[in-house]
């Protein structure tokens, strides 16, 4: 089994990795198979289903959709250029993504949100249509958004293939088990074990630039949110927050009377300045997906500026570890708020930060992974409950309290000698358990939960 650090960590576009940029992702895929084909087309249509469906226009999916037909990508993604051609589309009727020419698409008669039940293969599903002259359908394709930005057909998800098929890696562990095995038997760190599988993909200069990208484009968000106040779009009216709570903690360093705890809030608040910013459609790094974007960063710039010794030469370990942790859950249970809750999103980000500090901290592998099972077992059973489907409302915070959760896991696993009475491997089965109970209405469809108990109008 093997999923690279750069599967899990994605630069892409907020507010959501499964509705926004998945969508985005499979338009794309589907221009791909349609330019292979030897049909001509001359419009196009779409359909979203169950999760995408119920909380599709909070989640900006209606708007992924539109413009991925159009041809933009989440990794190139030009806001200024989205809104001009989202205007242009809604008053021509058309789409021109680049080989195909004027197609015809209106999204108010060619995008549909289905509201039945949830195509078989998974809660985020669309169907994707190449039309002729007359309107018939000449090329047809269902894509499933797996959470994390990852896109599988329905032919890819019944055939099981949602990792590299690559070349074979030297460490292709499968659970926590037997990660710790080859971690002993072959006198490595996780993240040593980590970095020798991504060889067999990259050089080692390539993969020290792509982890050190993916750090400056989340401090960049984060140092974006840091700065940014106003009104978060999308008509409940939250308040930015991250700003004022960071000019009030700078005001206060240097006095006595500081509690302690007073971490917590820079904790909290460097999440929180990441999750405004999605919320707000900027670019954000999945990590493991949009919603929990905000944990793994806060996590990272609280052990930079916050603890002795912390120095980036050690990022890639960090990140290294994370991505084994985070490879872990999806490939045993889920990271999708659609499938499992949140506790798939925001508990496999904690869990994943949890063991990326620990290994910083110079953790064992027994220890990292102890941190990362004691941060996903104190999420189990968190539901995704978006108020008015916007990826803010309890999401932004829940970052903030999921930061702290790793942190708080990692220093406890350090305080041990790596040996615990729950395994992470169990961890994750019980969060697969318990996803596959909770009812769909706490699994991102705004149906239940703090949605229908808050007043959002």
């Amino acid at each position: 089994m093997f999923l690279s650090v750069f599967d899990m960590f994605k630069i892409g576009v907020g507010p959501s990795s499964s509705h926004t940029m998945g969508p985005m992702v499979a338009a794309a895929r589907f221009l791909d198979r349609l330019r292979a084909s030897p049909f001509e087309p001359r419009g196009l249509s779409a359909s979203l289903h169950g999760s995408l469906a119920f909380t599709g226009v909070g989640h900006a999916t209606d708007r992924a959709v539109i413009l991925g037909l159009a041809g933009f990508l989440p990794e190139t993604y030009d806001r200024e250029a989205a809104e001009q051609a989202l205007k242009d589309i809604r008053a021509t009727g058309t789409v021109s993504p680049e080989g195909f020419g004027r197609l015809r698409f209106d999204p108010e008669q060619d995008l549909t949100f289905d509201y039945g039940p949830a195509l078989p293969g998974h809660p985020n599903g669309l169907i994707l249509n190449a039309l002729d002259a007359e309107g018939d359908v000449i090329l047809q394709e269902t894509y499933y958004s797996v959470g994390g930005g990852f896109v599988l057909t329905d032919a890819e998800l019944a055939a099981g293939k949602d990792t590299d098929d690559g070349p074979p890696v030297p460490y292709p562990f499968k659970t926590a088990a037997e990660m710790l095995e080859m971690c002993r038997d072959a006198g490595a760190s996780i993240a040593e074990l980590k970095r020798r599988n991504e060889l067999t993909r990259r050089d080692a200069a390539t993969l020290d630039r792509g982890m050190a990208r993916i750090w400056e484009v989340m401090k960049g968000c984060m140092d974006n949110g840091l700065a940014s106040d106003g009104v978060l779009p999308g008509g409940l009216n939250v308040k930015r927050r991250a700003a004022a709570i960071a000019r009030s903690l700078k005001a206060e360093r240097g006095l006595n009377l500081q509690a302690p705890h007073v971490i917590n809030d820079w904790i909290s608040t460097y999440a929180m300045a990441v999750n405004e910013e999605n919320a707000a459609g900027g670019q954000v790094v999945t990590a493991p997906t949009n919603g929990a974007a905000g944990v793994i960063p806060a996590t990272i710039r609280y052990w930079l500026d916050h603890m002795p010794g912390a120095s980036e030469a050690r990022l890639g370990d960090f990140l290294l570890t994370a991505a084994a942790i985070g490879g872990l859950v999806k490939f045993n249970a889920s990271i999708s708020g659609a499938e499992c809750g949140c506790q798939a999103e925001v508990g496999s980000a904690s869990a994943m930060a949890a063991a990326g500090l620990a290994a910083v901290m110079g953790g064992t592998p027994e220890q990292i992974e102890n941190a990362a099972e004691i941060a996903l077992e104190h999420h189990l059973g968190m539901t995704c409950d978006p108020v008015r489907g916007l990826v803010q409302v309890p999401c932004i915070e829940r970052n903030g309290l999921g930061a702290i959760k790793a942190v708080s896991a990692a220093s406890l696993a350090m305080r041990g000698d790596g040996t615990h009475f729950v395994p992470l491997d169990a961890a994750i089965e019980t969060m697969r358990q318990t996803g596959q109970d909770m009812s769909e209405k706490y699994k991102e469809t705004a149906l239940g939960g703090l949605a229908v108990n808050v007043p959002n109008c």
